[in-house]
């Protein structure tokens, strides 16, 4: 007995040497420094950014049917239909492509085209005029929709980490559709974390069509009145410093920002800081068919213009075939290229967002919160050890010391974990106090029932802990069950009220069974047998 009681007291003690370290790891400075290294606050402590943000997911929508577009006439093209035309025709019907120009003898040819596996995703109707259109299914819409927002969430977790900002929640924002919630605790410069999150960095390369006009009107009357389906009008500068003209530019895009592999800030030939960028390798591949078949000494010469965030930024000549490497050259600051290549370099965001919600934590506020949720924590611990010690006498010693290392434990797992202490966090870790002290009042209760049954006090303790610990198994795994569910679905603080909480329960099944039975036992090991217990 007295070996065994040996053995799962060395146990205690180093479970309570291992959770110390997870509290303070190694120590480095003054002990509050050592605490804040390891465990992490939140935005409502700390202070910081909360932002709420849209993400416009019709742009993805229309985007990725423009592309499907462009690829069915050049797939209809390659059965031998030289006239065909297949755009997005209507702004108000984003998901419908409208193909014309097929001969009536070349239908089941084409149909061919629109039962094949690159458009499954359509239905597929003809028209009474001879057009056929395919609309992009619901299903479809709605899982690319879902992509988009998740895409969103990684591209913007990527640039913030890239900042160096601390443990910051960015996650879908159960309140509303289409929503992202960021919070970002400690930030220095919330001005330019919005810019980097707001701007899509949208980088597109474009066949140039005509321009550049010095108004709309211009380029209508230029164009016959009409802007050809597969085109648009983008308005923008070839020159830093230049006034603002408009050109004519084909929809779809030869590259955009998912084609890029790598971007880094340099400097050009005079100094002046620019952009080099490196493709993936199907890109690379796209871009050079593109570039040899418009270089100044192919045929059909032609131009691109660079487009960042819809705005033309540059138009060159295409002087010989490029691969998968180039220089965008576009006055920037130093600032503005390490920004813009930080951007592409984590991905361009598959659409535009926007801001529902921007409000700042101040620190001054964050750390009243700190003091007032200790205070409510040492003052609730006190209030409660108190209440054991008067109503359970000797026993209420066992329970006192039960509390102190179920908080232990749970600092100890939030430390190792990285997790991050929110305000409501600290209700869980004083929820956590009340659920420890249950179960202590669950099996003392069961012990003093043993002992006006008669039995003596080894017996009673043995069968208090017995009867109670279906009851403590019963009461925890329901409440873990409901705070699961919290994380699963909550936003921030109510996810980090949830892992304070399950976090709490798991240590406090530790503590209130298996530690207050060993410090029950080591209490009788040192009486004669028979003798009476303080409870």
């Amino acid at each position: 007995m007295g070996k065994n009681l040996a053995g799962k007291t060395a146990f205690i003690v180093a479970v309570l040497v291992v959770f110390c370290y997870g509290i303070i790891g190694i120590p480095h400075g003054g002990l509050k420094e050592s605490i804040a290294r390891r465990i992490n606050l939140g935005l409502d402590l700390k202070g910081g950014t909360h932002l709420v943000l849209e993400v416009h997911t019709n742009e993805a929508v229309a985007s990725s049917v423009d592309r499907d577009a462009a690829r069915l006439q050049t797939d209809l093209q390659g059965i031998g239909l030289p006239g065909v035309s297949a755009a997005r025709t209507d702004p108000a019907r984003p998901q419908t492509i409208v193909v014309t120009g097929i001969p009536a003898n070349k239908l089941s040819d084409a149909r061919t085209i629109f039962n094949g596996v690159n458009y499954q995703g359509y239905d597929v109707a003809s028209g009474a005029d001879g057009a056929t259109t395919l609309t992009l299914k619901q299903a479809a819409a709605t899982d690319l929709a879902n992509r988009t927002v998740e895409t969103s969430i990684e591209t913007i977790r990527e640039r913030v980490d890239k900042l160096g900002v601390t443990e910051p929640v960015i996650q879908k924002y159960g309140l509303g559709e289409n929503q992202i919630l960021v919070e970002l605790p400690g930030v220095s410069d919330p001005a330019r974390v919005e810019e980097i999150i707001q701007s899509t960095a949208k980088l597109e390369i474009h066949a140039v069509g005509g321009g550049p006009y010095a108004s709309d009107q211009e380029a209508l009357q230029s164009n016959g009145g009409v802007i050809p389906a597969d085109s648009i009008l983008v308005h923008g500068s070839a020159q830093a410093g230049a006034p603002d003209q408009i050109w004519l530019l084909k929809r779809v895009s030869e590259v955009e920002g998912t084609d890029f592999r790598d971007a880094q800030p340099s400097n050009d030939q005079n100094g002046r800081p620019n952009i080099t960028f490196t493709l993936t390798t199907e890109a690379g591949q796209r871009f050079y068919k593109y570039t040899s078949e418009h270089s100044s000494t192919s045929a059909t010469p032609g131009s691109m213009a660079i487009v960042l965030d819809n705005k033309v930024r540059e138009v060159a000549s295409i002087n010989s075939a490029i691969s998968d490497r180039g220089e965008i050259e576009g006055g920037f600051s130093k600032q503005q290229a390490a920004d813009l290549s930080l951007m592409l370099r984590t991905g361009a965001l598959p659409a535009s967002i926007s801001f529902l919600e921007t409000r700042t934590v101040g620190p001054s506020l964050g750390a009243a919160s700190i003091r007032q949720g200790i205070v409510a924590a040492v003052a609730g611990l006190l209030a409660v050890m108190a209440f054991m010690l008067i109503y359970y006498r000797g026993a209420g010693i066992n329970a006192c010391l039960a509390l102190i290392l179920n908080l232990v434990i749970l600092l100890g797992f939030m430390g190792f974990a990285g997790s991050v202490l929110t305000l409501p966090g600290i209700a869980g870790v004083i929820l956590t106090i009340g659920m420890g002290v249950d179960s202590n009042v669950l099996i003392f209760e069961r012990i003093r029932e043993e002992l006006r049954a008669g039995k003596s006090a080894a017996i009673a303790v043995q069968q208090g802990f017995q009867h109670a610990w279906v009851t403590i198994i019963d009461t925890h795994v329901t409440t873990i069950v409901s705070a699961l569910i919290l994380f699963l679905f909550g936003t921030g603080p109510v996810r980090g009220f949830a892992v304070t909480l399950v976090f709490g329960l798991l240590a406090n099944l530790f503590t209130a069974v298996f530690v207050s039975r060993v410090i029950f036992d080591s209490h009788l090991a040192g009486k004669e047998r028979g003798a009476a217990i303080s409870i």
